[in-house]
């Protein structure tokens, strides 16, 4: 408060308005656009797009294509496998990729006997490895992914979590700066005080001088993420560990580089070289304040000199081919948007999450459902602009005029309703086509994203996921002629596992819940592979045949085997009074799963 403004920051105010706007005005009008040429094509679905959604929809769906256009090309390596003073090694041939499976054929029937090989040089370089950079909004996004598995979103939510208690600065920024007006000492006399901290905060604080390794980054409204020293409280689990991530980043950037060796021998076996590389580090640095989050391979190898004989123990001629290019993450996708000027800091996790809410895409490894290819495909041949990423970026340069005070909102907001008047009035001549185009894509995707297998009884029709008034369960989709259903758990999103139990044959599915491990279980509740198999198995055998007794820790009963879809479990013998579960060693499944049941009925029985 002491260094507030004398005025509003107009220009800022205006741009954000604008884009608000911006954002209204092409949501509205093409969500509703596809809504409505979806519902004239028979089928009543919730479609969006707008003028960000659309053009990051076709940057996945474009990438979706080049891999599935993507024609393999075969080529060879030859592997030398060997050892050097009890040290197993791995060397390549120098030429790494053959081809030519002549060419390769040829050197390996060269040496494919040889037991010995020689170093002919000895190389060693070290480099310096900078301290990262402060976290802005979207490196925070990528690097949580990376270390934590947090989701995009999930980070930006823990994040504003850690700001409104208090703990973190404010996370929406695009800086890599960090201004010395923060008083980076006094931040890390408050973080000593968290005994987490002391030491690394301690040895900071006795620095002379403290200068962050700043990136190019900025932003005229924040500075980049930091912790502001005070201790964050009535936090879960997985907001303390993002706060670890951050005060560790923040702590790293004051720090001294690390020196990284990378050592290459060269190894001529009958005149052919291999290469044999590693990595390690030699001074740490930065690596102490950051651990655990520094992921790098340290590949020591033996102190193999100029002249040294290495003792060959097999060579292989590997065949290999070309890879397709890899689909994007959560946290590729985001970073890919930021790259190209598409949306805000803040909104880009909420586009992609929108994305997959309507069916567009699908998976970890983000991949275009048939429904999303023919979305794109469809706005491409009958209104392109939609997609348009020079169009977004168009716009999104207008609004930092605005923020200039060189250029007027009025103006912009103009321009902008002709642009939409004219994607709709193109819209509106072909939306019997497009709906008709859409509600076929929006079938097979469904049916691609629900069908388990083929059914069991009838042979003719697949079983399908599907959602009825008391949950969700498998049917056949050849119903009212096949009546064949399976039950499933409702405490659970559940997905096609893609694969056959591999004891009764029978379709498997995926159950997902909130902040647990995805669990693969077959939907034969009479499957054989659900009995317990190694110590679990005997663990349950002795307390079945009474040979061996468990007692319940609340209770003090005897805790029995019992069953569920998950597989089986130890249960209270006082149950439903005392519902105490507990998981058998190595058992599959979730024994939770009848905890939660329980706890909704009762929350029946109460209302």
């Amino acid at each position: 408060y002491q260094n507030k403004s004398k005025h509003l920051d107009l220009g800022q105010a205006l741009a954000g308005e604008t884009r608000h706007f911006l954002d209204f005005y092409n949501g509205i009008n093409y969500s509703r656009a596809l809504t409505s040429a979806i519902k004239k094509g028979g089928m009543f679905k919730i479609m969006s797009t707008g003028r960000v959604q659309g053009p990051a929809l076709k940057i996945i769906v474009d990438k979706e294509k080049e891999i599935k256009a993507f024609v393999p090309i075969p080529y060879w390596q030859i592997e030398l496998l060997g050892e050097f003073d009890k040290i197993k090694i791995t060397a390549w041939h120098k030429e790494d990729k053959f081809w030519d499976k002549d060419v390769a054929s040829n050197i390996y029937d060269k040496i494919k006997d040889e037991k010995e090989a020689k170093a002919v040089s000895v190389g060693k370089k070290q480099f310096k490895q900078q301290p990262p950079h402060p976290f802005d909004l979207t490196s925070l996004q990528v690097e949580a992914h990376k270390v934590l598995g947090s989701a995009p979103k999930r980070t930006l939510q823990m994040a504003q979590e850690l700001y409104t208690s208090g703990a973190i600065s404010y996370p929406r920024t695009s800086s890599q700066k960090l201004p010395a007006k923060l008083g980076f000492k006094k931040i890390l006399g408050d973080l000593a005080k968290q005994s987490n901290y002391t030491k690394f905060a301690n040895e900071l604080i006795a620095k002379k001088e403290l200068i962050p390794n700043e990136g190019k980054k900025s932003d005229p409204a924040h500075p980049a993420i930091y912790p502001t020293g005070l201790v964050p409280r009535g936090l879960e689990d997985k907001e303390l560990k993002l706060y670890d991530l951050i005060v560790k980043r923040f702590f790293a950037t004051f720090c001294e580089h690390a020196v990284r060796e990378t050592v290459t021998i060269e190894l001529s076996c009958k005149e052919e070289l291999f290469i044999l590389k590693g990595t390690r580090t030699v001074e740490r640095g930065w690596h102490v304040f950051y651990d655990p989050y520094v992921k790098l391979e340290e590949e020591e190898l033996p102190n193999i000199k100029e002249g040294d004989n290495v003792e060959v123990k097999k060579i292989n001629m590997n065949d290999m081919e070309t890879q397709p290019p890899k689909r994007y993450t959560p946290s590729s996708i985001i970073k890919e948007l930021e790259k190209r000027g598409l949306g805000t800091k803040a909104t880009r996790s909420d586009i992609v999450e929108t994305l997959f809410n309507r069916g567009y895409v699908d998976g970890k490894s983000i991949e275009a459902t048939e429904l999303g290819i023919r979305t794109v495909e469809t706005l491409e041949k009958h209104c392109p602009r939609i997609l348009d990423e020079e169009l977004t970026r168009k716009f999104e340069d207008e609004t930092e005029k605005i923020f200039e005070g060189k250029q007027k909102e009025e103006v912009v907001l103009a321009e902008a309703k002709l642009e939409v008047e004219k994607v709709i009035d193109d819209f509106k001549k072909n939306e019997k086509q497009i709906g008709e185009e859409l509600a076929k894509a929006n079938l097979e995707t469904r049916d691609e994203m629900s069908t388990i297998g083929d059914c069991t009884t009838c042979r003719d029709g697949h079983l399908q996921i599907r959602k009825g008034k008391y949950g969700n369960f498998v049917a056949c989709n050849k119903y009212p002629d096949c009546k064949t259903h399976f039950s499933l758990p409702n405490n659970a999103m559940i997905k096609p596992a893609k694969k056959e139990c591999e004891v009764c044959g029978m379709p498997k599915v995926l159950a997902i819940k909130a902040r647990s491990r995805p669990t693969e279980f077959c939907i034969n509740k009479e499957c054989k592979g659900k009995d317990l198999e190694g110590e679990a198995g005997k663990e349950a055998k002795a307390i079945e045949s009474g040979e061996l007794e468990k007692k319940c820790p609340k209770c003090s009963k005897d805790l029995v085997l019992r069953s569920s879809i998950y597989g089986k479990f130890l249960g209270c013998k006082g149950f439903p009074k005392c519902r105490h579960t507990e998981k058998l060693a190595e058992a599959p499944g979730k024994s939770d799963f009848v905890k939660k049941k329980a706890k909704k009925k009762r929350k029946k029985k109460k209302v």
